[in-house]
């Protein structure tokens, strides 16, 4: 059967630069995918383009990346797949064929644009869009709005001959799929192969985090610094290996693809994509020799008739500041001199007429300020004091970075400088998520110049996302036999992210013995308590047999998500690390047999 090897060599702007020569050295691929817009880099890129019109793209992907490989990638026939346009692909692609020119290779270069819709904003504004999660009004300043676009133009691209397709604004898992698609012939409708190209591209779109990365069992996965970046052995009829180059670091288990299948997934039974709406609970993935693992069973139904919008917004200034703070109490010196601080310049602020912050914060970091009530290092000695405030204007947040330092020699003992200097204000950009019908984006596809319209097929009947139901259905409680408590670690392994506002915590069983306990204990009205200090929304756990996991969905948890976030943890990356802690109880004889008291 017909095998298609692709490899990611980033899971976001700012990944290694390792990636794409050891994929495209090492690796035997046909396709490199590359993955970075992140929701946080759109808005960096909008930033960009606000001050020199001829950026708003991934600038390390031409001068850093492509001028690697351009000569290997040319001579070995591999074909490159990247969203690295951003919010400028025309500009992007310039930029790559500048590289291939000067490295004296000729390259065909498609780039794939019209998710771009800052010139219709008006026009939305006049339809009274909301926001998905709010249901809040468009913003006023609007900074860029990006529908997320699917596979079937990068297909369409490669169909014309494309060696290297450049696109803005395409959902994460696009670039493995538009790759599938062309190779295989996939149709529209061929909705369980779609699924299953999506979950291919799922796995691979974050680069090392399906190879080891962020891995619970961290200290097992090794040669970090030589991690190796992720494959995929893709067949016609949706089945699929994951696996990496030889030679390299890393781990590649179903614990480790398992992990990522649930990362930042929100109802795995209904994952809406611009091609096909996933079922991802019945996935299983088996081990079929050394660092490969087998991944079946995704389904698919027919897409909905929209295409998600992200949008950015200005909304404000933030500053940012630290300093180190050393000693007995470390993080109560490091509360009051945030609180000394503030006090000082309000009251210089009410003496110039200038209106008070609109949100501020303040953390000991060390102290683990994340962990609120469950923090077992309210006597940490050493702690970092981050002070973070919101203002409407600029000026008042230079009069806030003036007055850290001071702290110093003012207050507290045992203070430091953090290292980073002053610390200059910044622009609060926020994300706005709206639908838009598919057929009122118009998208054109462009190989060498040669432009064409493509136009989106009509959805065969997708209906908006419901709640999965509960799977697993009910577990036979324990014996009343003597029993202990565990931290769900010993039961699990967990990785979590964001996506805006809303926290999603993906948990495995390490055991089908360790299933009931989980289902049984774990539960969403648990996770909500646990975590009531600092989500304001509702929780929801979702299960997935395939691999004996649960994903726990937790709206409103991120302060605002991303760069609208005040907190240290943003993204919510820690969100399962601290779910782990979590005491479980389960009978002695099971601990034994499992030799959860071990260490």
């Amino acid at each position: 059967m017909k095998t298609v090897r692709i490899g990611c060599a980033a899971g976001f702007w700012g990944d290694s630069s390792v990636g794409a020569p050891q994929l495209v050295r090492h690796g035997k691929i046909q396709y490199l995918v590359f993955d970075y817009l992140a929701e946080l880099t759109m808005s960096i890129l909008a930033r960009a383009r606000q001050k020199d019109p001829a950026l708003g793209y991934a600038t390390d992907f031409s001068a850093i990346v492509m001028r690697s490989i351009v000569r290997d990638i040319a001579a070995q026939g591999i074909r490159v797949i990247s969203n690295a346009g951003g919010l400028n692909p025309a500009a992007c692609a310039a930029a790559v064929a500048r590289v291939a020119e000067a490295a004296g290779v000729t390259l065909s270069i498609a780039v794939v644009e019209g998710d771009d819709l800052m010139p219709n904003i008006e026009t939305l504004r006049t339809r009274n869009v909301r926001d998905l999660w709010s249901g809040a009004p468009l913003p006023a300043r609007v900074v860029s709005a990006n529908a997320y676009l699917g596979a079937f133009p990068i297909a369409r691209a490669l169909d014309r001959g494309a060696q290297i397709v450049i696109t803005g604004r395409c959902v994460d898992s696009a670039v493995e799929l538009g790759a599938l698609i062309h190779e295989f012939g996939w149709t529209s409708t061929d909705y369980d192969r779609l699924a299953a190209g999506s979950l291919a591209g799922h796995l691979l779109e974050c680069g090392a985090q399906a190879t080891g990365g962020l891995h619970t069992d961290w200290e097992r996965v090794p040669d970090w610094a030589n991690i190796g970046y992720p494959i995929a052995e893709c067949r016609a009829d949706g089945s699929f290996v994951v696996t990496k180059p030889e030679g390299t670091g890393g781990l590649v288990t179903p614990a480790t693809v398992g992990e990522q299948m649930l990362y930042e997934v929100h109802d795995p039974g209904r994952y809406l994509l611009p091609d096909v709406v996933c079922d991802f609970t019945d996935v299983r993935m088996t081990p079929v020799g050394e660092q490969r693992v087998e991944v079946l069973g995704a389904r698919g139904a027919a897409p909905t008739a929209d295409y998600k919008v992200a949008a950015t917004y200005a909304d404000g200034w933030r500053l940012s500041a630290q300093l180190t703070i050393i000693g007995i109490d470390a993080a109560g010196k490091a509360r009051r001199t945030g609180e000394a601080i503030l006090e000082r310049t309000r009251a210089i602020f009410k003496a110039r007429g200038i209106s008070d912050y609109r949100r501020t914060r303040i953390e000991a970091l060390g102290a683990e300020s994340a962990y609120g009530p469950h923090s077992r290092a309210q006597k940490a000695r050493e702690v970092v004091m981050r002070l973070v405030a919101e203002h409407d204007a600029r000026e008042p947040l230079e009069i806030l970075a003036r007055e850290v330092a001071p702290a110093g020699t003012s207050w507290s003992p045992g203070t430091t400088g953090s290292g980073l200097g002053r610390q200059t204000p910044m622009p609060v950009v926020k994300l706005f998520s709206f639908l838009v019908p598919k057929t009122e984006v118009a998208v054109r596809v462009t190989v060498d110049g040669a432009s064409e319209p493509w136009i989106v097929a009509p959805p065969a009947g997708g209906t908006a996302p419901q709640a999965a139901p509960q799977r697993y259905g009910a577990f036979a409680p324990a014996a009343n036999t003597a029993s202990v408590e565990v931290p769900l670690v010993k039961l699990a392994w967990a990785r979590s992210g964001d996506k805006g506002n809303t926290e999603n915590i993906g948990v495995l069983a390490r055991h089908e013995d360790f299933l009931a306990p989980i289902a049984q204990q774990v539960t969403a009205e648990r996770v909500a308590q646990y975590f009531a200090y600092c989500v304001e929304g509702p929780v929801r756990r979702y299960d997935v047999p395939g691999i004996r996991a649960f994903n726990f969905v937790l709206e409103n948890a991120l302060d605002g998500g991303g760069i609208a976030s005040m907190r240290a943890d943003p993204l919510g990356k820690g969100f399962a690390q601290m779910l782990l802690d979590l005491p479980v109880t389960v009978p002695r004889a099971l601990a034994e047999v499992h030799r959860l008291l071990d260490g």
